[in-house]
């Protein structure tokens, strides 16, 4: 293994307990704010820590890492338009809603379809895209290939109430679900998820919250 490669960002897992990530240099806390980044941190995906985002060994009190099954079905939908088609999984998807967030009235679970890409611009489509956390979403522009883009965020943010959100770290294991990507990704950390270690939305189902 080359020096490059032991010292490319990296996030694994530990068999019923933390996220271990290794050579992130960005992360932003849920406050908003910089994140003092070690070599090597232990990240809580348990759902349970006192010292979130980091692990204080609260999984040894019975978390599972085992899969179940995911609260959204591993199909890819694709919503053609005149310019430009997005594609959705919703198996991917964490419900962060950056979508909506940033172009309503393109992405609306209120219309049918609740994406209807020609009531904007190809522009705003790529900005939605590159928003989108999870990778859930992905489109097609005049040249045929899709594209998942990226944004100018940490590597690794985490939501307030939610998973981690990464993007330019080598993922625990190659992500599952029809059109997702390793550039971007998202991690559970509220011990629900039916898609282990990956976020599939489920604390947004069950309310949860991070408290810290």
């Amino acid at each position: 293994m080359t020096d490059d490669v032991k010292k490319a960002p990296a996030i694994e897992t530990r068999e019923n307990g933390p996220l271990m990530a290794r050579g992130v240099t960005r992360m932003t806390g849920a406050d908003g704010q910089p994140v003092d980044c070690k070599p090597v941190m232990a990240l809580c995906r348990c759902g349970r820590s006192a010292n979130k985002p980091f692990c204080d060994g609260s999984h040894k009190d019975g978390f599972s890492d085992e899969r179940g099954t995911p609260a959204g079905r591993d199909r890819l939908i694709a919503y053609e338009g005149a310019e430009a088609t997005v594609f959705y999984n919703p198996m991917l998807c964490s419900h962060a809603a950056e979508c909506g967030r940033l172009a309503g009235h393109m992405f609306n679970p209120e219309m049918k379809p609740w994406v209807q890409p020609d009531k904007g611009s190809v522009e705003e489509l790529a900005e939605v895209v590159a928003a989108c956390p999870s990778g859930a979403l992905s489109f097609k522009g005049s040249d045929g290939a899709p594209d998942h883009r990226v944004t100018a965020r940490a590597e690794v943010t985490v939501e307030p109430n939610g998973p981690y959100w990464v993007q330019g770290v080598a993922p625990p294991e190659l992500p599952g679900g029809d059109g997702q990507t390793a550039n971007k990704y998202v991690l559970c950390r509220c011990g629900l998820s039916g898609n282990k270690p990956f976020c599939d939305g489920s604390h947004r189902d069950a309310g949860w919250k991070s408290d810290n």
